[in-house]
């Protein structure tokens, strides 16, 4: 049944990916999501329907633009298959179900969230606080419990206190993501988060080797690293926390 249904999910994930790929262009400038239509960067020649299916269209053009031949960035072809994976495994993970539907949705707004930061370095509250409100009615109605508010409330309360005593290394933007995390993971929002730092120490002790002392100066995006975490979490963080708790 879930193989199915995650068959029958790939082409709408596709499409989803493809959109996703809209959104991180337009919300960091705050243009339209509808106006005007997708058009080349270089030339501005509107894109036509064939060059804008999903990957396939990235490949037959061989990363260019039809009327100028600017390339293309693999960003756009990378963020569709991203998200079109993702959205199959929660589908043959959860099933045709509500939960894979809040999973899925959890899933490309952290794409979408990754990509932005990586190129702006922002985390935008229009995407993050709506779609965290959102989330934890959804969970909260899919599954009636508090464990949702309060794992988000702990989590954003955790990082927040970090953010005060050292502003440098994190910023508002990881405090509200954070009320995503826990209002979809709830309890595994601490492995998601463990992850996600642990994560982030790789580039961190990297740009340290090269740049030295002047490295505390490099901001390394953390929602990328964040959504890792998430990712892990959400498909295995409850037999990761039971096979920690049986340590004891």
């Amino acid at each position: 049944m879930n193989a199915a249904a995650a068959a029958f999910a790939i082409a709408p994930a596709l499409a989803l990916g493809s959109f996703l790929n809209v959104v991180v262009a337009r919300v960091p400038e705050r243009r339209s999501l509808l106006r005007p239509p997708s058009s080349c960067g270089s030339c501005r020649q509107e894109i036509m329907w064939r060059d804008n299916v999903p990957v396939l269209s990235f490949v037959l053009l061989r990363g260019r633009c039809r009327h100028c031949g600017a390339s293309i960035s693999l960003a756009y072809p990378l963020v569709e298959a991203l998200t079109a994976a993702l959205v199959v495994a929660c589908v043959a993970v959860f099933g045709a179900t509500p939960e894979a539907a809040l999973a899925a949705g959890f899933c490309a707004v952290l794409v979408t969230l990754s990509v932005i930061d990586l190129g702006h370095r922002i985390v935008p509250d229009r995407i993050v606080l709506p779609v965290a409100a959102v989330a934890l009615v959804a969970h909260t109605a899919i599954d009636p419990s508090l464990e949702w508010t309060v794992a988000a409330l702990v989590a954003a309360g955790a990082l927040f206190v970090v953010v005060l005593a050292y502003p440098t290394g994190l910023g508002l933007g990881d405090v509200k993501l954070a009320l995503l995390l826990g209002a979809v993971l709830g309890a595994a929002t601490s492995v998601a988060l463990m992850i996600g730092f642990l994560a982030a120490l790789v580039p961190a002790l990297v740009l340290a080797v090269r740049h030295g002392s002047a490295a505390r100066k490099l901001a390394v995006p953390l929602v990328p690293f964040l959504s890792f975490g998430a990712v892990v979490a959400l498909f295995v963080g409850e037999r990761i926390l039971d096979a920690y708790v049986a340590l004891f």
